[in-house]
């Protein structure tokens, strides 16, 4: 009974009139999808097929309106397994054909009663391709969707949209990190510990590293280079997150402090750009981002190419051409994007420092970067065996 008056209550939302408007103006109409009233953030498009509830709770997407180019959403509804984070932290969410009634074996409702449920706002039924081909001319920018009551004058929502804040200069990994450490065990036999700085991790990252014996200590954005070497680490790692690395003042003084003690470290999307900024490269906002699970990353160290997981707006400015100096020895971009040369990783030659800018722990995602977890492992066993041998 529950069930069908969920059914009736989203089929009744559905029918509810939605409009979404661009901070350039340009509106697109269609109809209520989720909770229903009024939300801002940035308009960023998605081009994976599948993955939408790991997209939905990735951190990285706090303050971020989400457009899906595939136009078949929620067709396997949603299950208790495949969140990244406890809850949704998209701000907005766009489809074209939501599924009428989702079909999988662990399903345990539809998508858009959960968004409801989580008061996440969205918009459904309109030209997705036009809306991505819109954002693809004209870069990311901001966009509010509004739905029900909320539905006003378009000239004084257009207005209300340009007042919103914009993702350059935002300061906002701390919002979606823990407040507390905690601990993720090994599984199997303990080989390493590691000490992981918070900046909007995903759930499967650390899980990642525990199935390769390494027991991860998860530390708050704001851990100070003191809390870090508390754990006793083997390694650090430094996490994706979302806003503007220029922002990252405290992780950036954080990291050059691993990076003077010569630990072996690692790092992935906004954990790259901070590496980036440590090392003294500027970073910059990408036109309209990488974002999607079927990028090509070619690793330049072995010349293969990867089928990548990303979410990143902003990327490092790096020489792809040569071999830089830096306060910490000689750099190198390690891997590049085959789309646009974008610098998609970046490691040290004198010490035991690298990082990407894609997600290797591939939830959702393909697993050609998977190898990136084994090769932070061979790292701290090169500097352990050092270390004993010295």
């Amino acid at each position: 009974m529950t069930t069908s008056i969920q059914g009736n209550a989203s089929r009744r939302q559905r029918a509810l009139p939605a409009v979404l408007v661009l901070e350039d103006g340009r509106v697109f109409r269609g109809r209520a999808y989720g909770a229903v009233g009024e939300t801002f953030g940035e308009a960023v498009f998605s081009t994976g097929m599948t993955g939408y509830q790991e997209t939905l709770t990735d951190p990285s997407y706090h303050r971020q309106v989400v457009v899906m180019t595939a136009p078949h959403v929620g067709n396997t509804g949603v299950n208790d397994e495949d969140p990244e984070s406890q809850r949704i932290w998209v701000a907005g969410y766009v489809v074209r054909d939501p599924a009428r009634v989702p079909s999988n074996w662990r399903s345990r409702r539809s998508l858009d009663e959960e968004l409801a449920a989580q008061g996440v706002v969205g918009i459904s039924g309109i030209d997705t391709r036009a809306l991505t081909r819109h954002l693809r001319e004209r870069g990311a920018m901001r966009v509010g969707i509004f739905s029900g009551d909320a539905v006003q004058d378009e000239a004084a929502l257009l207005a209300r949209v340009q007042e919103a804040p914009e993702m350059a200069g935002a300061d906002l990994s701390a919002e979606v990190a823990t407040k507390e450490a905690y601990v993720v065990p090994a599984i199997g036999a303990k080989k390493f510990t590691v000490a992981a700085v918070d900046l909007g991790i995903k759930g499967m990252t650390p899980h990642r590293m525990a199935e390769r014996g390494i027991e991860v200590h998860v530390l708050p954005a704001t851990a100070t280079l003191e809390d870090v070497y508390a754990v006793q680490p083997d390694g650090v790692f430094f996490s994706n997150g979302p806003g503007d690395p220029a922002t990252a003042d405290h992780p950036v003084s954080v990291m050059r402090g691993v990076l003077e003690r010569g630990t072996p470290l690692f790092g992935i999307c906004f954990g790259n750009q901070i590496l980036g900024r440590a090392l003294g490269f500027g970073t910059y906002k990408l036109k309209y981002g990488h974002r999607g699970i079927n990028q090509p990353v070619q690793d330049r160290t072995t010349g293969k190419v990867e089928v990548t997981a990303h979410n990143h707006g902003f990327a490092v400015d790096a020489p792809t051409d040569k071999v830089s100096e830096t306060p910490f020895g000689r750099a190198e971009v390690s891997h590049v994007c085959l789309n646009d040369n974008v610098v998609e990783g970046l490691q040290l030659l004198d010490k035991p420092a690298f990082s990407v800018q894609y997600h290797p722990e591939a939830a959702a995602g393909p697993h050609d970067a998977a190898y990136l977890f084994d090769r932070f492992t061979s790292l701290m066993s090169t500097v352990l065996m050092e270390g004993q041998r010295a």
